[in-house]
């Protein structure tokens, strides 16, 4: 098949596209390359994909419709697309708003209205957030919880784009399907995300911040285990499921198993050899204290079982951040 996946530099969607290729499917990847964090990193992660004679690469804005519009007629066979591209990051919400908007809210309108316009499609995989539970005090988080208190404005644009998705699916019978994500870490992940900032601190010799004086959990997911889920979805649209009126489904993809954020320095600090200098902090605006994903509707629909524990997965973390960095 031939699937168009956005955020193909990004940490999980050059993970994705790499698992699509191995397994003979085409993929036309897109990306802005933009400069929320260093581009280095997207253009290595992009090298590992380049070159493969199924894989194409556009240097796409997602929100951008005349360029997203002439993809899809320059490639009407495209039948899938899984759509990972957002603006990221909590914090950063506080920092730039508008730029959330423009590619979480816009950028999902215009990835809908290509599904739309498209003769043959199947089915749209999209990347939600844990972070639409907000404050929710009941564990684990099941998809039936409330959604309706968002924390930060990145919360509220990833439950729009559930909402739009679902609209869409209901108007038009697009098979649609939204993945919240819990805390990915891994091999070629983020560096705005706790085990890269940490681990770079600790190699060089700073203080890492600990938010809520330490007293947080994390359903930290493993990047394989991610993977694994996304292509199960991605197989199997929602309309080839019983229970599914309207072609649309929302899905928890985590660990299931969350982790105290001490522990999980711990383990780091032990994966690097050193100790972290710690600077306890209060809680910042607009995060949270816990999550913990209730993951049996992927189990039961699609096999879902992540293996990863953290003492396996920080490790290999910690190893290809020595490699890459030279450290």
């Amino acid at each position: 098949m031939k699937v168009l996946v956005t955020g193909a530099a990004g940490f999980i969607g050059h993970t994705v596209s790499l698992e699509l290729l191995k397994r003979g499917d085409s993929v036309i990847g897109v990306d802005n390359m933009n400069d929320y964090y260093d581009v280095s990193l997207k253009e290595a992660r992009l090298a590992r994909l380049i070159g493969n004679k199924n894989f194409i690469f556009s240097r796409v804005d997602i929100a951008n419709r005349d360029a997203m519009n002439a993809l899809a007629t320059t490639n009407p066979d495209i039948s899938h697309i899984v759509h990972l591209a957002a603006q990221a990051g909590v914090r950063y919400s506080l920092e730039n708003p508008f730029a959330y908007i423009e590619a979480n809210v816009v950028g999902q309108l215009v990835i809908l209205e290509m599904c739309r316009g498209l003769q043959d499609f199947k089915h749209l995989v999209y990347a939600s957030s844990s972070s639409v539970y907000g404050g929710n005090k009941k564990v684990p988080f099941a998809v039936e919880d409330r959604t309706d208190t968002p924390v930060s404005l990145y919360a509220a644009t990833k439950r729009a784009d559930e909402l739009m998705g679902h609209c869409y699916s209901h108007l038009y019978r697009i098979p649609s399907t939204g993945l919240r994500f819990f805390t990915v870490y891994g091999p070629w992940g983020r560096p705005d995300m706790a085990a890269y900032l940490f681990t770079k601190a600790i190699l060089e010799d700073r203080p890492i911040k600990v938010f809520n004086n330490g007293d947080m959990q994390r359903d930290f997911t493993y990047i394989d285990d991610i993977v694994t889920g996304v292509l199960a979805c991605l197989d199997h649209p929602p309309d080839m499921l019983a229970d599914h009126d309207v072609p649309h489904a929302v899905y928890n993809i985590g660990n299931n198993d969350p982790e105290p954020l001490m522990r999980f320095i711990e383990t780091l600090e032990t994966a690097i050899g050193k100790k972290a200098e710690k600077n306890f902090l209060p809680m910042q605006a607009g995060d949270v204290q816990a999550t913990f994903a209730d993951i049996s509707p992927m189990q039961e629909n699609f096999g879902f079982k992540p293996s990863t524990p953290i003492d396996v997965g920080i490790p290999n973390f910690v190893n290809w951040y020595r490699n890459f960095h030279k450290v």
